[in-house]
């Protein structure tokens, strides 16, 4: 049974940046949020400490190192992250989320094409 991971906003930045590059360092997870973020050394080492505590990430030893990897693949997460928003958002219906996304925000029409594919898809596998 896979672990159900629901990572916070600051936990996520960080699989981002381990998914992106592989198995990595807490100085190179830091050096890469740094970026795009400025935070502190010892706050990225707590939050990474703590996701791995939580069964998050996954860590092996290099000589004086640590080197941390994620349990879950990004799209597990993607998935899991995006079924909480829906129930907790939208009730569970995935409509209200469709709509939602494109009443408020210009889709271009590559996107609709895309839509428009991926619907035509969804309606054949379902008959």
């Amino acid at each position: 049974m896979k672990r159900k991971i629901l990572p916070s906003e600051k936990e996520l930045e960080i699989l981002q940046v381990l998914w992106l590059h592989g198995p990595e360092t807490v100085r190179f997870i830091h050096e890469e949020l740094e970026k795009t973020n400025p935070v502190g050394y010892t706050t990225t080492l707590k939050t990474i400490q703590r996701m791995y505590d939580k069964g998050y990430l996954e860590r092996r030893k290099a000589g004086k190192q640590h080197i941390y990897s994620p349990v879950a693949e990004k799209k597990d997460t993607e998935v899991n992250l995006l079924n909480n928003f829906l129930d907790n958002v939208f009730q569970g219906s995935p409509s209200k989320l469709v709509m939602n996304l494109l009443g408020n925000k210009k889709a271009s029409q590559n996107e609709i094409d895309q839509i428009k594919t991926l619907i035509s898809k969804f309606e054949d596998n379902n008959e």
